[in-house]
Formats: structure tokens, sequence, C-alpha cells
């Protein structure tokens, strides 16, 4: 199957954490770096997820949000360390390729927050994304 997905980080399951309907499921990818994923108890049973399963996390690239340093006091749970390898801007629109531990993931935001937060390669930037945006995969 191919997808339209840019990032596509492989990992191992660390932890699920199950409710009544969703699940938090937490996957270390390359680097030791942690990512939390909320899916449903459908997914984690059909996935047939548990602690040591390979895993691809799987985000949009517009669901990657970026910021200059970590972000203190916000409920957004992966934060995730990289640095820019890439800007490629349009006339309203930009995308931002980032090397973190375990692959790469690229970023889709306007071109004025490229301006704003003075993004070209080889800057330090943390990659942004909610849990509920993070998709799993098997096999």
């Amino acid at each position: 199957m191919s997808l339209s997905i840019r990032n596509q980080l492989p990992g191992t399951v660390t932890a699920v954490a199950r409710g009544e309907v969703m699940a938090t499921v937490k996957v270390r990818i390359g680097g030791g770096q942690e990512l939390t994923a909320a899916i449903t108890l459908d997914a984690v049973k059909e996935l047939g997820l548990a602690e040591g399963s390979a895993v691809r996390a799987m985000v949009k690239s517009t669901e990657v949000a970026l910021a200059t340093g970590r972000v203190s006091g916000l409920s957004i749970r992966n934060q995730v360390p990289g640095t820019v390898t890439d800007v490629a801007v349009g006339g309203a629109m930009a995308t931002v390729k980032v090397a973190v531990d375990g692959g790469e993931l690229t970023s889709a935001i306007t071109k004025d927050a490229v301006d704003d937060l003075g993004l070209a390669a080889g800057a330090p930037v943390v990659a942004l994304i909610k849990s509920t945006e993070v998709s799993l995969a098997t096999g």
C-alpha cells in the first residue's frame, strides 16, 4: 500500500493505556525519543498492539507544528527536537524538513511562520504533534 503521509517513523510500542473507548500508545522511535498516539481501542485490537510490537508512527505534514524551542504549559504530548535540513517556500505556504533521531519529519506551515521563526537549514527546532494526530501501522 502506498500512502501520501510523508512522515513515517519506525518504532516499538512501550506501553498501551486503555480507556473505555480510546487508548494511548507510547512508541519509542530512534534515539530513544517517545511519541504518544491516541487511537481507538478497536484499532489497538485490530492491529494487535502490545508492548514490544513493531509499528510505524505516521503524521500528516499539515499536523506538524514547529517551535524554536521546547514549549511548557502545553497539552501537546509530542515535542520532538530536530534540525531543519531544508525549507521550500511558495507564495503562501512552505514545507520544512526536519532531521530527528530515527528519521525525518516534514512540516507544512505558512510562509509567514517560516519568516517569523527565521527557519533555515541548520536551525534547531522542536516538532509539536498532538497525540490524536499520530496514526499507527503494523506490518
